[in-house]
């Protein structure tokens, strides 16, 4: 079969341009192995950390912290289906150091 990319596949195409680069191959891999759904989780995934880096630079720590527990939850079920997220792993990581409790 033919690899999936954003020519063929609307979830890619829309994504593009709004990942960085390590996140878009993420998603590469998750639409190529037959997980768009998976795909779909790592697109929340970015969107939430972005959400909890506005959050920290408004002064709402408790909301950051909240916002990255339920990207941590997601991240756990790709990684239970063994795909590499070890990018997104350290952009939760790095948005963790920046709350403060």
């Amino acid at each position: 079969m033919a690899k999936i990319t954003s020519k063929n596949n609307n979830l890619l195409r829309d994504s593009r341009n709004k990942v960085s680069p390590k996140v878009y191959d993420i998603l590469i891999d998750l639409v190529n192995e037959d997980r768009e759904d998976l795909a779909e989780m790592a697109l929340k995934i970015d969107y939430l950390i972005e959400y909890a880096n506005s959050a920290i630079k408004g002064k709402d720590f408790s909301e950051a912290l909240e916002t990255i527990q339920r990207a941590e939850e997601r991240l756990k079920m790709i990684k239970r289906a063994n795909f590499d997220v070890s990018h997104l792993e350290y952009l939760i990581e790095g948005v963790k150091k920046k709350i403060r409790k």
